[in-house]
């Protein structure tokens, strides 16, 4: 079973039930309520599977909205001027009179639901052309967030409460995500390793956004070790147990309070520190300690490449290259050069010897070639010799 510590599924269910949804006409709301539909059980969607209740709560949320709005000054073929130009110049405002700056994720919402609409439309025979294909769906800025290196999470973790310096390094140690993997750890996931003191963590394919695996605590066993033994926990308890939104207000308090309000590499400063920044903070402090980019994006349960400069924009990285490993460059180049040599010399004597057999059979063929002559010559007649005139 999962714990669902921001209740979407019970939030979507309650919704369900009701089907309410304002501000947009009765044959859009149909529309929509079979998209979610469909979306809730995997049917004519482009990746397979059923979608999550919090993915869906974001489908119905943003879909209402961008139905309302078009369906009030927009047609179907004015898709791309609605987010090309009225969304991305800031006309169209949000809740508190603001440009929208996360516009890709609308337009992806919108991708997705045009989309199902072709496929749906398809089975009923009927051709809907692709309106999305020229939607702008490229970042509006830069990712960014707090970086922390392993130093400011140790001035972090030793000014906080027990609970809250265990949780720190937990995230900082596993790269979880939070809430959805990090409430969902119970004491049986922790299993002590072979021949080592260190924990080895599962993370269930079933809590995982992507995928589930089974990961290597290297910094924080010792620690979770004394908090277990302390709380007494079980091993069908849950680890982490109070709420994410108590547990960012501390970390804030604490962090503000040890590291002050100061900006960070990675864009955010201070006061914008939450738990997912954790997540940051231990991917940007393993990525240059993983030898592959394949065990790197296993841990952190990324399945694209380029999750890894988005979650670390390379920070923590530094020049490995030791003077020793010259050193060995220039002794293999030393060792290289001296086989050459041996080489070449291995060569000219080689080449001295063949000259040596050519000289030896030019001297023996002639002497050879006249013996065989006199030989013949002596067998002929005397005819034959004055013919010859010899």
């Amino acid at each position: 079973m999962r714990y669902d510590p921001n209740k979407y599924e019970e939030k979507y269910l309650n919704w369900k039930k009701s089907k309410k949804l304002k501000d947009i006409s009765k044959k859009n709301s149909k529309i929509l309520i079979e998209f979610l539909t469909d979306m809730e059980q995997g049917y004519n969607v482009g990746r397979a599977g059923n979608r999550s209740y919090s993915r869906l709560l974001n489908l119905k949320q943003r879909m209402r909205w961008m139905m309302s709005l078009m369906e009030i000054h927009y047609k179907k073929d004015c898709v791309i001027d609605f987010f090309n130009i009225k969304m991305r110049k800031g006309k169209i405002k949000n809740r508190y009179g603001k440009p929208y700056s996360s516009i890709p994720d609308y337009a992806n919402v919108f991708k997705s639901f045009w989309h199902w609409y072709q496929k749906r439309e398809d089975d009923k025979d009927n051709v809907v052309k692709d309106l999305t294909r020229f939607i702008d769906i490229s970042p509006m800025k830069t990712n960014t967030f707090v970086y922390l290196t392993i130093d400011d999470v140790k001035k972090i973790a030793n000014a906080s409460k027990f609970y809250y310096k265990t949780l720190m390094w937990f995230m900082f140690d596993s790269g979880i995500r939070s809430p959805t993997e990090l409430m969902n750890v119970r004491c049986s996931d922790l299993e002590q390793m072979k021949d080592s003191n260190n924990f080895e963590l599962n993370i269930r394919d079933e809590v995982s956004k992507t995928f589930g695996r089974r990961i290597k605590l290297l910094i924080c066993s010792d620690l979770l070790k004394e908090f277990i033994a302390t709380n007494e926990l079980k091993n069908q308890d849950y680890l982490f147990t109070k709420h994410p939104r108590t547990t960012n207000k501390y970390i804030k308090r604490i962090a503000e309070k040890v590291l002050g309000d100061k900006m960070t590499k990675a864009g955010e400063g201070i006061k914008s520190i939450s738990l997912y920044d954790f997540r940051h903070a231990s991917a940007c402090y393993w990525l240059p300690r993983y030898k592959s980019e394949s065990a790197l994006k296993y841990r952190f349960g990324w399945k694209r490449g380029e999750m890894i400069h988005r979650y670390t924009k390379l920070l923590g990285m530094k020049d490995t290259i030791q003077e020793s490993d010259m050193l060995l460059q220039s002794e293999a180049k030393t060792k290289l050069e001296k086989e050459i040599e041996i080489m070449k010399t291995q060569n000219e004597i080689m080449q001295d010897k063949l000259k040596q057999m050519e000289e030896m059979l030019t001297k023996t063929r002639i002497p050879l070639t006249e013996k065989i002559i006199k030989k013949n010559i002596s067998r002929l007649t005397k005819e034959e010799k004055n013919e010859l005139g010899l």
